[in-house]
């Protein structure tokens, strides 16, 4: 059986794929749109179309490096080593609430248990890194406590 961790990182390498699914389609679909435009006497309307599908494609492709980036991130995270000290890949259990420091890819349930999956840029991430099990920080007027690290 796996372990929370275990479940958490593959959440979130499903969240890229997935993802990376949807953008690959797009692409491809701008794509096959771009090669099907046939010149028409229309002229301006044909060219103002082409600008248009070049546009999304350009789009897509910044989206596309953005989640190559987060696989990037994944990448990095050692779940199996230990760690007394908060880093990418932790669970970190607060007063108010739980986290995997990992990427940004919302609310997670596991066993019954509410974790949420953030990127250690996030502001709650920036505060997290770097402390340790007692130690607190305030978020948005909260004093929040450190309860536990897996």
């Amino acid at each position: 059986m796996k372990n929370i961790k275990e479940e958490l990182y593959d959440h979130c390498e499903r969240f890229v794929q997935d993802r990376m699914n949807r953008i690959q389609n797009r692409i491809a679909n701008i794509q096959e749109s771009l090669n099907s435009e046939t010149k028409s006497t229309a002229g301006d309307k044909h060219e103002t179309g082409r600008a248009m599908l070049q546009l999304e494609r350009e789009k897509a492709g910044v989206q596309l490096a953005e989640v190559q980036k987060l696989q990037e991130t994944l990448a990095k995270i050692d779940i199996h080593s230990p760690s007394k000290v908060i880093r990418l890949g932790n669970i970190v259990e607060t007063s108010l609430g739980n986290y995997f420091l990992s990427i940004s890819s919302g609310k997670l349930i596991v066993n019954n248990k509410t974790y949420f999956a953030i990127a250690t840029n996030t502001p709650i991430g920036k505060l997290l890194l770097g402390k340790t099990i007692g130690d607190y920080f305030n978020f948005n007027g909260n004093e929040i406590q450190i309860k536990n690290l897996v």
